[in-house]
């Protein structure tokens, strides 16, 4: 046929890899989200003893987006579904463009789709449960990804007649998770435009000024930040039995996904997530603190010279960071 009907897992790091799936797709989505490398986090209040396990990704979520790329394919296109794995994030693409409405238009849940590009096959996956044909997915998504204090879902529109999405398995920005872990009762638009602050994405000067004054984000000269740590309790991730910083974790994360860094490359990541109260003086003292720390723990080692570090994690720490659940 000169449709195919093929869902391809891409593994978009040092250890690339991939796999190819075929019908029947009820078996075959879940066959690819058994290929994720879906590690387990703990996370562990700072005046708390027992940690709250979670997964990077949650499979709900996943799915929810390996359907939906399913249903609405333009499979007149001859192109495949693809789920790329990227470190710390996975972007699901499916070609033809958004048959009716956009995707913040169903954020709310309260628009119902009138008509789809494939009828049949989205009236089969609703007998078989695997979508809903009411317009909640993309709001139910955005929602459990909230409850987990992970950062929104990305929609992006950056190739003509196709979709790609974006769905985050860890930290961008410590402030913005800790946040959320404070204030459970936001609302999904505070989220979204607290996510938006994280992401550097312009706001209204009326949202900017209601989030500051509900003190979950500070003014600094042109730029905002979120609320210091100091307001709020530190939050940790844990990989191991080993307690681990937010910061310390977006080091690891970064290795995972790229392998290695330089001094400079961990600088760059690490500093506009470290409060503004600190000098760069500081900031760079703290850094260094915190590779100290993940070094004698065994997570991380230089295979570089001390004037100029290369960072990598330790082969038992990577090993442990590539287990599936």
């Amino acid at each position: 046929s000169p449709h195919p009907a093929q869902l391809t897992w891409k593994l978009d790091t040092p250890d690339r890899a991939y796999e190819h799936f075929t019908p029947p797709f009820l078996l075959a989505t879940t066959k690819l989200y058994q290929r994720i490398r879906n590690t387990q986090l703990r996370l562990i209040p700072q005046d708390d003893l027992l940690p709250v396990e979670i997964s990077r990704y949650d499979k709900k979520i996943v799915l929810e987006a390996l359907h939906n790329c399913i249903a609405h394919q333009d499979y007149a296109r001859n192109a495949r579904v693809v789920v790329i794995e990227q470190g710390n994030r996975l972007v699901f693409e499916n070609e033809g463009e958004f048959f009716e409405g956009e995707p913040m238009d169903y954020l709310e849940g309260n628009r119902v789709p009138l008509r789809y590009r494939n009828p049949f096959l989205s009236q089969a996956m609703t007998e078989l449960n695997m979508i809903d044909t009411m317009g909640y997915g993309i709001h139910d998504m955005y929602s459990r990804q909230a409850s987990r204090c992970f950062p929104m879902p990305d929609y992006e529109n950056s190739k003509a007649r196709a979709v790609r999405l974006t769905i985050h398995g860890g930290v961008i920005n410590p402030g913005y998770y800790r946040v959320l872990f404070q204030n459970r009762e936001l609302s999904l638009g505070d989220i979204l435009a607290l996510d938006r602050i994280q992401k550097k994405i312009p706001l209204s000067n009326k949202i900017l000024t209601r989030l500051k004054s509900a003190g979950l984000i500070s003014e600094k000269g042109e730029s905002y930040n979120f609320a210091s740590a100091e307001k709020n309790k530190a939050y940790g991730i844990v990989g191991s039995d080993q307690g681990y910083s937010l910061e310390e974790q977006l080091v690891i994360d970064y290795l995972m996904e790229f392998r290695q860094a330089s001094r400079s490359e961990i600088d760059k990541l690490l500093f506009d997530k470290l409060t503004d109260t600190m000098t760069a003086k500081q900031k760079r003292h703290k850094t260094g603190n915190l590779l100290s720390k993940l070094r004698q723990q065994g997570v991380i080692m230089n295979k570089g010279s001390r004037g100029q570090p290369v960072w990598m994690l330790s082969e038992q720490d990577s090993d442990n960071n590539r287990k599936e659940v």
